[in-house]
């Protein structure tokens, strides 16, 4: 098994943000569920403003989000273990799980893990895609004791 690998950059004021270590181990549990993956993840946890700048740069929308995926495209020849960076909106993250009623340590746990199936080339553009990332993604925050966070009370 290969231990996940995270670059944590904050580039925010929020306090209330998950720690390291639960952070790599919400990456560990997607990197288990996937066979020879890179294991190294960059994490910037960033403002609303930064968030909608680069959400307005790369999908051409103009609002902020909650997580950005960008996978690491390695040259041809040389195999190196990074798998992608995540971009992470906390007020947005933060402002969800109110919204939701959800913990908020369980929806940044759904978001990283989120992400990090959004490196591994998952999307949920279609319905059919959709339909098994969020398969995944609820049987990965099963295994962290974490409930289905499609199911509304």
């Amino acid at each position: 098994m290969t231990q996940a690998l995270i670059d944590l950059q904050i580039a925010c004021d929020n306090k209330n943000l998950p720690n390291k270590p639960d952070l790599a181990r919400w990456v560990q549990a997607v990197l288990d569920a996937h066979e020879d993956t890179g294991h190294e993840v960059t994490i910037r946890v960033v403002t609303p403003e930064e968030s909608q700048q680069l959400n307005h740069q790369y999908r051409g929308k103009e609002k902020p989000t909650n997580v950005l995926s960008f996978p690491f495209e390695s040259p041809p020849d040389l195999a190196l273990p990074l798998l992608g960076d995540l971009i992470v909106c906390a007020d947005v993250v933060a402002q969800e799980a109110v919204e939701q009623h959800k913990a908020l340590q369980d929806h940044w746990a759904h978001m990283i893990i989120h992400g990090c199936l959004h490196l591994l080339g998952y999307d949920h553009i279609a319905d059919e895609e959709a339909e098994e990332m969020e398969s995944l993604e609820i049987e990965l925050l099963a295994s962290l004791n974490i409930k289905d966070p499609y199911y509304l009370d």
